[in-house]
C-alpha cells in the first residue's frame, strides 16, 4: 500500500471569484444568492464558470473527439509524485519563452532523472500576476503572451521519462503564442494530467512532493476547476 509522509500541505489552487483572469472568450465567473439566513434560515449561492477557468485540469475530450471526459479519471491516477522546474529567470526575460529539452536536462543535472509517473510542474513566476488579469493573460493584437512547454519537450518527457502529466502557473501549458496546443494534445491523447493556473509553486521543493488532485466529476466534462493539494516531505 502506498503511503504519503509529509511535513506540510500546500494548496496549489487560486481562490475563485468574478475577478479572476479568464481566457479570452470564456464565460465570466458568476455568483448569485439563492437563499439567505434572513429569509430562508440558511445561506446558498448558485455559481457559474467555464470548465477551463481558475486553477483547472483539462480532459482528453477537449482536443480529441470521443475521448474520455474529466469524470472518467480513476481516483488513483490523481495521486502523483511531482517535481518542480524553476524557470523564473527565463520567463522574466522573455514572456514568450518556450520551455525546451535543455531546461529538463539542466534540472536533471542538479536533481537526478525525473521518475516515471511524475507530474512535472513548471514554475515561471506567472502566479505573482494573478491579481492583475491584464498582465496575467498579457494579450495584444497577436494574442496572449506567456511561457509554456514546447512540443518537442513534451514528446521527450512522454517518451523518454514516461511522465504522468504537466502543470504550470500560467493560463496554459502551451506557450501563449501556440495556436495548435501541442502539449495539451499530446498529453491528453494518453489520458494524462494537464494542470493550469497553479499557484504557490514557490513553496515546493524541486522533488519529493506528492500531489492529490480533486476534480469536479462533471459528466463528460472537458475539464474542471480543481483543488490541488501538495504534500511536502
Amino acid at each position: 500500500m502506498q503511503r504519503i509522509e509529509f511535513r506540510k500541505v500546500i494548496d496549489l489552487s487560486h481562490i475563485i471569484s468574478p475577478q479572476i483572469p479568464l481566457w479570452p472568450g470564456d464565460p465570466p465567473v458568476t455568483f448569485n444568492e439563492v437563499a439567505s439566513p434572513e429569509k430562508d434560515g440558511y445561506y446558498l449561492r448558485r455559481f457559474g464558470m467555464g470548465e477551463h477557468s481558475a486553477t483547472h485540469m483539462n480532459a482528453p475530450n477537449t482536443f480529441h473527439p470521443n475521448a474520455i471526459g474529466i469524470d472518467a479519471y480513476e481516483p488513483a491516477s490523481l495521486v502523483r509524485p511531482a517535481v518542480v522546474v524553476d524557470l523564473r529567470i527565463q520567463a522574466r526575460d522573455n514572456p514568450d519563452y518556450v520551455i525546451g529539452i535543455q531546461d529538463i536536462e539542466k534540472w536533471e543535472q542538479a536533481h537526478g532523472r525525473i521518475d516515471q509517473g511524475s507530474v512535472v510542474l513548471f514554475y515561471t513566476g506567472w502566479q505573482a500576476l494573478w491579481d492583475d488579469p491584464g498582465l496575467f493573460i498579457n494579450a495584444d493584437d497577436k494574442g496572449p503572451h506567456f511561457p509554456g512547454i514546447g512540443a518537442a519537450t513534451t514528446t521527450f518527457l512522454l517518451e523518454h521519462r514516461r511522465i504522468a502529466g504537466v502543470g504550470i502557473d500560467t493560463h496554459g501549458v502551451d506557450p501563449g503564442q501556440d495556436t495548435v496546443y501541442a502539449t495539451n494534445s499530446q498529453i491528453l491523447a494518453k489520458e494524462g494530467i494537464v494542470l493550469e493556473c497553479l499557484t504557490n509553486l514557490d513553496q515546493l521543493p524541486a522533488k519529493g512532493t506528492t500531489l492529490v488532485i480533486g476534480v469536479l466529476r462533471l459528466k463528460e466534462g472537458s475539464g474542471s476547476p480543481v483543488s490541488v493539494m501538495a504534500f511536502v516531505p
